[in-house]
């Protein structure tokens, strides 16, 4: 058993719970890290409720630059949505996090690292398997999983032991957010057929109502502008967050499949990460040749599922970033979005490596297409319909 382990601790209830159950109920010495990956919040208020609860220390890490360069940029490129809708929110900060639990235990001689996941979520999966790809050497510990306390029973547990928390009885909605969006699970939402109530709701309040257009320049699929100002990423997707949200656009509310199979009602916000995707994907349709953005669609949705599934650190993660990065090399331009209320949609798109070409497109009299080409190809292409129409088809009739 693991004498001195390292938290991931986010302050929220289960984490803290988790500091002092573990003391009491393991006998090991616990440091708390929180990861800043775009959450926001009060990080002397959750150092001093990490060591309220007992933590001999109680760490912050700022992943904000981290997260955004090394993490969401990949995920973007890859336009990876989890069944085609999710953009993996919650699954993205796993990794990252799991980096620095392990780069703290090295630091600090913990023999182990912990979290507070239960035994039915996604996120057990992903910080153990990421721990065993980077460390497996050190021990993980699970005590949500083994506790058998309802969320109920923490707040009163919490309670007992002056542990400062921010949930309560008539509010247990489990909240998860950073840079590249929001979760919000539990409460009204675990009714499939419940509406989520408009107070779960904090990214996408609808408060814009003028439509607004707004454009994002990208180099090598990364986006590195908005508006025509320079930004690093992390502070362009916080602006996208900030532009986009006010329209309403972001807002997912979906039943997903997940890891351990269960299906699972997941209520999700994530303006800026969705529009971004948006307007890659469209630059995309004029910079990728035909069918490398064919091959490239089919591997997106295998690609979303790695993330999904706590396989980042992972040797077939690793071989489709080689092909994304090389898919990437051109997708350099501009596209212009539209926001109204609830929409956001693609107006235009232009790059200086574009193979869109006007002459051969237009129907006008600058068109520069052969169309008498046209006619040998289309023979050739319809020959094997045609020897199969006169071949079988006519013996079937």
């Amino acid at each position: 058993m693991a004498k001195r382990v390292v938290l991931a601790y986010s302050g929220g209830l289960d984490t803290s719970v988790c500091v002092r159950w573990m003391i009491d109920n393991l006998g090991v010495e616990v440091i708390a890290l929180a990861a800043d990956v775009g959450q926001g919040g009060d990080w002397d208020a959750v150092t001093s409720r990490a060591k309220a609860a007992g933590a001999v220390e109680a760490l912050v890490v700022d992943c904000r630059e981290e997260f955004a360069r090394d993490f969401c940029a990949p995920v973007l490129k890859a336009n990876a949505l989890y069944e085609s809708q999710y953009p993996l929110v919650s699954a993205l900060s796993r990794p990252v996090i799991v980096k620095h639990l392990v780069a703290a235990a090295r630091a600090h001689g913990a023999d182990g690292v912990a979290h507070g996941c239960t035994g039915k979520g996604n996120d057990q999966v992903r910080f153990e398997v990421s721990t065993a790809a980077l460390a497996p050497d050190l021990e993980v510990l699970a005590p949500v999983r083994v506790w058998g306390m309802t969320r109920e029973d923490c707040i009163a547990y919490a309670d007992k032991h002056d542990i400062p928390i921010t949930a309560s009885k008539e509010k247990l909605y489990s909240i998860d957010d950073n840079l590249w969006g929001r979760a919000i699970e539990c409460g009204e939402m675990e009714d499939p057929w419940a509406q989520p109530p408009d107070g779960v709701w904090e990214m996408t309040r609808r408060t814009a109502t003028e439509p607004r257009e707004v454009t994002v320049a990208f180099e090598q699929g990364v986006p590195v502008a908005v508006d025509g100002e320079r930004l690093p990423m992390h502070t362009l997707v916080a602006r996208m967050n900030e532009v986009v949200g006010p329209y309403g656009f972001g807002r997912l509310d979906m039943v997903e499949n997940r890891r351990v199979g269960i299906k699972s009602r997941e209520t999700y916000e994530a303006p800026g990460s969705l529009a971004l995707m948006l307007a890659h994907k469209d630059l995309e349709g004029i910079t990728l040749e035909r069918d490398l953005q064919r091959e490239k669609l089919r591997l997106e949705h295998r690609y979303a599922e790695l993330v999904y599934d706590g396989l980042w650190f992972s040797p077939l993660k690793q071989a489709l970033d080689a092909f994304v990065d090389a898919s990437q090399a051109y997708v350099t331009g501009e596209v212009r979005l539209m926001l109204e209320p609830n929409r956001c949609y693609v107006v235009g798109r232009r790059s200086d490596y574009s193979l869109y070409d006007y002459g051969l497109a237009t129907y006008d009299a600058a068109d520069s297409f052969n169309h008498e080409h046209a006619e040998g190809f289309v023979r050739l292409w319809g020959l094997g319909v045609q020897t199969w129409a006169a071949r079988q088809t006519q013996r079937n009739a």
